[in-house]
């Protein structure tokens, strides 16, 4: 999500420094950089089962005061990483009813669980840790990251959370890193002043009213990313629906600030359209259990999981703009589409690693490109995924470095969306086509994955090697160039500036009725014969395929 604004300053020329041409100079990565991406360890003995979180925010000091019990499962004892990022405080551990000797070092902590806590494998504990003080505050959110404290139009306290970039641990103490979800879920409880109303993710499990303040508990019950697990709290109210899904009912909530309830009621009835175009592709909601919602939030949108934060204000389009140029990203609203996108692509599948987001981000950007279509037709949907190639920068790879907590260019969006459309078309088959983003979802239900996983499943769904055309699209900033000519009624094509050993079936234009099917590779040149000329030829090229076409002399 972050990354979209900086695509939409991309093609209003408004750039910061990355995106001018300069030699790319290797990232400095430090030792919170590796602790934080990597599995030590003190992390890889453990495995969360559960968090249970509650937390008091105080908006007039913006500090907040709370305590995580995590339930988890291990093999060994001894040391335990918890990370929870500065200024926060760590106030005790407790396990039991024993408190446990830390060590505090920046970002982390090191809980000594000590040999006496060691049971057999995968014994089942539990693990507090209290803390409070003044989070990270987030001044641009959602791209800087942070707690939210804001207010509404009538001046009253609304708050939120958006850390998907900064980590969950600038909020909560917890195991930050993207590939240990809480496989029994999680409960997020609130306790605010009773004027206002706390959301959060899955579905509300209490409320009790204790002198002037609410206590709120909500509960997940699938597996929910650190980043995802949020709280929402404003004056707000909400109404709702049932979708009848490829599961069953699935239930609906939205919950805005009071004054935009009517706004809203016209305005959220984009969600069925999109949950029906969306479960016919990509397969059931993953999270029927816990259902799904849209939550206003003090800021643009985010992927949180069955509560998905909302901040487009009411209007189609990436607030009011067409990210694609064509007219057709003005025809629905564009966080509404993508950010419920993710629940299919980065929260039912996750990847281990924050340097492969372009499964998250790639699959979800082209899910834009999918509701097109199921709105307005193929024809829209090409030129929409078209339309958006002019946010791409190339500046550096998709991919970033692993185990240090990176991610690579924010071309994981418009780029990795283009990737994946240049593979829809090499297959030229809608229903396998269909099938394979129906049975990622199947196949890795709920699961963390690498994107090796990914891709291989791709290919061998596909019945096409797809391995290079991967590489070359996520780990070089090269475009391949389809370079051309005709001479004596013959056009010959070959590829240019690959990766070795690149080679992509390709339909070459014949006349202005017909094409056929060619599998080109660099240094050779592949003729066929055609009855066309340079210029036509130049018109007729299939623009689904995200690479340059180049015409050579004879």
């Amino acid at each position: 999500m972050k990354y979209l604004l900086l695509l939409f300053c991309f093609a209003a020329c408004i750039i910061n420094a990355s995106c001018q041409t300069a030699p790319r100079i290797k990232p400095a990565f430090t030792a919170d950089d590796t602790l934080r991406g990597s599995l030590n360890a003190n992390r890889t003995w453990w495995n969360v089962l559960r968090y249970d979180l509650e937390v008091e925010p105080d908006f007039n000091s913006r500090t907040i005061r709370g305590r995580n019990t995590i339930k988890f499962s291990g093999n060994r004892g001894g040391t335990m990483q918890i990370d929870l990022q500065q200024p926060l405080i760590i106030d005790s551990v407790i396990m039991g009813n024993h408190h446990l000797d830390y060590n505090r070092q920046k970002n982390i902590c090191l809980v000594n669980i000590g040999d006496k806590w060691q049971q057999p494998n995968n014994e089942e504990h539990y693990i507090s840790i209290f803390f409070h003080g003044k989070p990270i505050e987030a001044i641009k959110p959602p791209w800087d990251g942070g707690w939210i404290w804001s207010k509404d139009e009538k001046g009253r306290p609304w708050m939120s959370v958006a850390c998907q970039g900064i980590g969950a641990s600038s909020w909560y103490p917890c195991k930050d890193h993207q590939s240990d979800e809480p496989n029994e879920g999680a409960s997020l409880t609130m306790i605010v002043p009773d004027t206002l109303v706390a959301v959060g993710n899955g579905r509300l499990i209490s409320k009790i009213d204790y002198k002037n303040t609410s206590i709120y508990r909500w509960e997940v019950r699938n597996p929910i990313n650190n980043y995802n697990l949020v709280p929402y709290i404003g004056k707000y109210e909400s109404f709702g629906e049932i979708f009848k899904g490829e599961e069953g009912n699935l239930t609906c909530n939205y919950w805005v600030l009071d004054y935009e309830l009517e706004k809203a009621k016209i305005h959220f009835q984009q969600v069925r359209p999109m949950l029906q175009c969306f479960e016919h592709w990509f397969g059931p909601y993953p999270f029927y259990e816990d259902g799904y919602k849209l939550v206003q939030s003090p800021h643009l949108g985010m992927e949180h999981q069955s509560a998905v934060a909302y901040g487009n204000k009411f209007i189609n389009g990436y607030l009011g703009k067409d990210l694609s140029g064509t007219g057709w990203g003005n025809l629905w609203d564009f966080i509404i589409i993508h950010e419920s996108g993710h629940e299919w692509f980065g929260n039912n599948i996750t990847t281990n690693d924050i340097a492969d987001m372009w499964v998250h981000e790639g699959f979800t950007n082209y899910s834009e490109t999918i509701f097109t279509e199921c709105q307005s037709g193929l024809k829209a949907s090409r030129d929409y995924v078209q339309g958006i190639r002019k946010g791409i920068r190339n500046d550096k790879p998709i991919t970033g470095a692993y185990g240090v907590n990176n991610e690579g260019s924010g071309d994981m969006y418009p780029k990795a969306s283009n990737m994946i459309h240049t593979i829809r078309t090499i297959i030229n088959n809608d229903s396998l086509f269909r099938m394979i983003l129906r049975g990622l979802n199947k196949t890795y239900y709920h699961k963390t994955v690498s994107a090796s996983e990914v891709e291989t499943y791709v290919s061998k769904m596909a019945g096409i090697d797809f391995t290079l055309l991967f590489e070359q699209y996520l780990t070089t900033t090269k475009i391949p160039v389809v370079e051309w000519k005709i001479r004596n009624k013959k056009l010959s094509v070959k590829l240019n500036n690959t990766i070795s050993g690149l080679t992509m079936p390709m339909w070459l234009p014949i006349d202005h009725q017909n094409g056929l099917w060619k599998t080109i590779a660099a240094n050779n040149w592949t003729t066929v014969d055609c009855d066309l000329t340079e210029i036509q030829a130049d018109l007729l090229w299939n623009k689904n395929f995200y690479v340059d076409y180049h015409a050579v002399n004879p």
